[in-house]
């Protein structure tokens, strides 16, 4: 049974053992939240799906937004290792989260998260939830309903943003299709920098062939820039539609 009743009080005191590069370091709870606002979304395990596909990798996305809001940091948490959770942050690119390992499961514990997943082999890890904490007091939190399973409902990072700045608007997000060599490619490239359109490149070679830069852009040539989910097309028309 989670204990979800820590709005309003201060969150536990604990030294974190974590890894930076080949060196172990300690962090604490006074580093991450004294004098800070903070979100932390923990969560059962790193490299699980659900934490690697979705609730990591929109946190990360929208850092910039919740920065604006006034946020400082935000938090990974989870009932893993340092060497896990150092691994995993370098897996998931999410350079704008902090990766904590609660080794030994004492800040989860204290926050009243801590569940038994024996019956997956999991043992003893965090139940899924979010909160903003401020000046290490807890002011919301986020806590998945006790069903079976893995829920994951409302501690994602789009509920968070709700609570935090409930007007924000979301930043346009873009992925462009590359060939290697390709000068149009960099200038498109070059375009989207310019104007803080954050973007992830798939290149032709790695796995994306011709044909299936035909059956997604129904084009043969690049880039092949989609934002938001709307086609935009190549260099040109993405210059055009950025003015």
């Amino acid at each position: 049974m989670v204990d979800s009743s820590m709005e309003g009080k201060k969150v536990p005191s604990v030294t974190f053992k974590c890894r930076d590069g080949d060196q172990w370091v300690d962090r604490t709870t006074d580093e991450l939240f004294a004098g800070q606002t903070v979100i932390v979304f923990s969560l059962p395990g790193a490299f699980t799906p659900t934490c690697s596909t979705a609730h990591v990798p929109r946190y990360n996305e929208l850092f910039p937004v919740f920065q604006q809001a006034g946020v400082n940091r935000i938090v990974c948490m989870s009932v893993n290792d340092g060497f896990v959770m150092e691994s995993w942050q370098k897996d998931q690119q999410a350079e704008n989260i902090d990766f904590i390992a609660d080794g030994n499961g004492e800040f989860t514990d204290g926050m009243g998260m801590l569940v038994d997943k024996s019956a997956i082999g999991f043992g003893k890890r965090s139940w899924r939830y979010s909160m903003i904490v401020k000046d290490g007091t807890v002011e919301k939190m986020f806590v998945e309903p006790e069903e079976p399973g893995d829920p994951f409902k409302v501690s994602d990072a789009d509920t968070m943003l709700k609570h935090v700045a409930p007007a924000a608007k979301e930043p346009e997000f873009a992925t462009i299709i590359t060939k290697p060599g390709c000068p149009h490619c960099a200038r498109a490239k070059r375009l989207l920098a310019d104007k803080g359109v954050a973007y992830e490149e798939v290149s032709l070679g790695h796995g994306v062939t011709s044909r299936t830069l035909r059956a997604v852009a129904g084009a043969t040539t690049s880039p092949q820039v989609f934002i938001g989910g709307k086609k935009i097309g190549g260099a040109d028309e993405l210059e055009a539609y950025l003015k």
